[in-house]
């Protein structure tokens, strides 16, 4: 592949990691995440990804009605954006590493199945929607991510019968190849939506080889982006334009613009929007991204 000409970039907002407590400008509440989805919209994203926290705690939230707000607050101000609602949410399994089932699951699972991570997405039909295609062990300690090979194909064929463009994201090559998988099954359509995710422990590096590696195992007519967290972020937007793809950034991935400058979701594409031009490429409007992604018309 080639530089990519037209990019979309794609903000991610407020994920469900830990940094409410690391960074002021990380949003909690609906009104703020939608606040900062409409800000990074006039900033020059054409996508915003949206997980939900609990308005109390900062704690990440399946809840439809945060959900549901959200997205509310965000068409209420007439801002064109194209609306991408994670749908992975209720696939954390801790156990103890020791013994297994022994008060099995310990405190932090968030377990159901792959139509129980759904219901916002039914009620709410986004533009688009995650599906996380694989298992995974999630960072270091006893936490996996669990998505096998029978709840995915039970969320792809839920989604696609939605009308919901799934944003395949892959962790690791394997995933990939399931993914590939799905479309041979015929539970997606083209064109595919990938999110490369990189440098996750303990999915694939942050390494510009696996990336390459994996464009490469893309289907014929995908549209893929890629994101790196922390200090890789903006380097990884580099990287994906590069190799013929689109940008993700957001406070979901990294929470700074250099040493110890804590920045907003805008300012983060801002600095994407420079790199794009700077690669001489072009930021692709909601109506270029949509005809890119295969999604409807905006009403």
């Amino acid at each position: 592949m080639s530089v990519n000409q037209d990019v979309i970039i794609t903000c991610a907002l407020t994920g469900a990691g830990d940094t409410v407590r690391k960074s002021p400008h990380v949003p909690v509440t609906p009104e703020q995440i939608a606040k900062s989805a409409v800000e990074a919209a006039g900033a020059g994203a054409a996508v915003v990804h949206i997980h939900v926290r609990d308005p109390e705690t900062g704690d990440p939230s399946r809840d439809p009605r945060l959900y549901r707000e959200v997205v509310e607050r965000i068409k209420e101000t007439g801002t064109d954006v194209v609306i991408n609602l994670t749908a992975g949410m209720g696939g954390d399994l801790v156990i103890d590493p020791d013994q297994p089932l022994k008060d099995f699951p310990l405190p932090g699972t968030d377990l159901v199945g792959g139509l129980d991570r759904l219901p916002h997405v039914e009620e709410l039909l986004p533009d688009i929607c995650t599906l996380d295609c694989g298992s995974l062990n999630f960072g270091d300690g006893s936490n996996l991510y669990v998505s096998t090979p029978d709840m995915l194909r039970a969320g792809a064929r839920r989604i696609q019968e939605l009308g919901v463009r799934p944003e395949l994201e892959i962790f690791d090559t394997g995933q990939l190849w399931f993914a590939k998988q799905l479309l041979a099954e015929g539970l997606l359509d083209d064109p595919t939506v990938f999110q490369l995710c990189m440098g996750i422990p303990w999915g694939a590096p942050a390494d510009p080889g696996v990336l390459q590696a994996m464009v490469n195992m893309l289907p014929e007519k995908a549209q893929f982006a890629s994101f790196a967290l922390g200090r890789m972020q903006m380097p990884w937007a580099a990287q994906s334009i590069l190799l013929g793809g689109h940008v993700r950034v957001g406070l979901e991935d990294n929470l700074y613009l250099g040493k110890g400058n804590k920045v907003s979701n805008a300012q983060l594409v801002e600095r994407a929007v420079t790199i794009t031009e700077s690669l001489g490429s072009r930021v692709a409007t909601p109506d270029e991204a949509r005809a890119k992604l295969g999604l409807k018309p905006r009403a």
